[in-house]
Order: structure tokens, then sequence, then C-alpha cells
């Protein structure tokens, strides 16, 4: 197969459209932190409110890794293009792959990121709801202590 500046050039929106998630996710989180804050300064300095620190400290850390293989991924697809244009086929093939790995990693992080997102608010859902109707995951914690 021969690589034309074409294929490359197909990442962009791709690439685009994924960073632009990865901002709008950190902009709810930092949203979030700001709100967290405001209560932690207002004196509710409970054990839960300590835990959701740090489960946003990780997920913040898990996002700036998703925008800097998404940044590193867009920066070597146009690298790739530039070297296509230079007729160096070989080390454009090479950044090519690379970003196609860099988009790939940026994509597992964030599916790492959602796991602990909707983990984090299915807690914060268990917390709210009565003892006599559990959450999902209390069932099936019940279940499984039972056996």
């Amino acid at each position: 197969m021969e690589l034309t500046i074409n294929i490359p050039a197909l990442l962009f929106p791709a690439i685009s459209l994924i960073m632009l998630a990865y901002t709008n996710r950190f902009l709810a989180l930092a949203s979030l932190v700001r709100s967290l804050k405001s209560k932690y300064e207002d004196g509710d300095k409970n054990a839960a409110l300590h835990k959701q620190i740090e489960n946003l400290r990780y997920r913040l850390k898990l996002i700036k890794n998703m925008q800097a293989f998404g940044v590193l991924s867009f920066a070597s697809c146009l690298f790739c293009m530039f070297f296509i244009y230079l007729e160096w086929n070989t080390v454009a093939e090479i950044l090519f792959a690379l970003s196609l790995i860099f988009f790939m990693i940026s994509l597992i992080i964030s599916l790492i990121e959602i796991q602990i997102s909707t983990k984090a608010l299915e807690l914060e859902l268990s917390s709210l709801e009565e003892l006599d109707n559990p959450s999902i995951v209390s069932r099936f914690k019940k279940k499984f202590d039972k056996d």
C-alpha cells in the first residue's frame, strides 16, 4: 500500500473531535474541582470528600495524558504529511504508524477514565439511595458476600 497525503489527512477530523471531547471533559472536571474546593473551605471535611478529591486528582492526570497523546498523534500526523511531501516515504510511514499508536493509547486512557468516572458516579448515587433500595453495585456486592 502506498501512503499518500490523503491517508494521514483522514485522521485530522477524528483527532480534532476527540481533542474537543477531552477538553470538554477537562472543563467539566475543573468545575467539579472548584465546587469541591468551596465545599472543603466551608468546613465539609469528611472522608468521602477526601476520596472524591483523590479520585479527581487521578482523573485529571488521566485527562492530561489523554490530551498529550492526542497532541502527539496530531503532530505525528502533520510530520507524516510533511515527509510525504518531501517524498521520504519510509519516515512518513513510521510517523503515520506512530500517529495511529498515539491515537490508540489516547483512546485507551480515555476508556480507563470513563470507567473511573462511572464508578465514582455510581458510588455517589449509592450514597444518595435509601438502604432498602440498593444500587446495582451494592446488589452485586451483597450477592457475592452471601456466597
